[in-house]
């Protein structure tokens, strides 16, 4: 058990200093990508950049002032162009990651829940404020009034057992049935 205990002891040890030397390589790492960046970003500047001289009349003031807005025309269409090339390339790959998870076909669907809601509710949903028409469908149904039409009236005097009976019994009875055989 003891020994156990060592080992596990060892073990622990030997991670946290295995994770420390990490941390230590991770941040020297680090920093110099930052100095490189630094670097970087000075030679551009010194590159494109020149140190601005300021002329003493006002005429030559004028003509760098000028000079000075036509560069920074050319900088903001190349930056225009740049968002726009950024925002095809943005698109196309959002387009080819969902062709690429569709062809997967590990597309979960989502748990639904049923919702009770009206067609007016529904319309409302979907179309905002748009929806003027009222779906009351009950008020839309034509009204039907039943009329007394004489097979519903034969067939309610032949449904009457109790009256078909009497008629039946008897001599009459007998003769009307004789004579509706023939």
């Amino acid at each position: 058990f003891f020994q156990l205990q060592k080992k596990r002891r060892a073990a622990t040890a030997r991670r946290q200093h295995l994770k420390s030397a990490m941390l230590q390589l991770a941040v020297t790492e680090i920093e110099k990508e930052q100095a490189a960046k630094e670097v970087e970003k000075q030679n551009y500047l010194a590159e494109h950049c020149p140190p601005l001289s300021l002329p003493g009349s006002m005429q030559e003031l004028q003509e760098l002032c000028k000079k000075l807005h036509a560069k920074i025309e050319s900088v903001d269409e190349e930056r225009y162009d740049t968002e726009v090339k950024l925002q095809k390339t943005t698109k196309e790959l959002e387009d080819l990651s969902q062709k690429l998870f569709d062809l997967r076909g590990k597309f979960k669907r989502p748990p639904l829940r049923r919702v009770r809601m009206s067609a007016d509710a529904m319309l409302r949903a979907l179309l905002g404020s748009k929806h003027k028409v009222c779906m009351d469908l009950r008020a839309n149904l034509k009204q039907v009034k039943k009329e007394d039409t004489e097979k519903e009236k034969d067939l309610r005097d032949v449904g009457d057992w109790r009256k078909n009976i009497e008629e039946k019994s008897g001599m009459e009875g007998r003769k009307k049935m004789f004579e509706a055989g023939e």
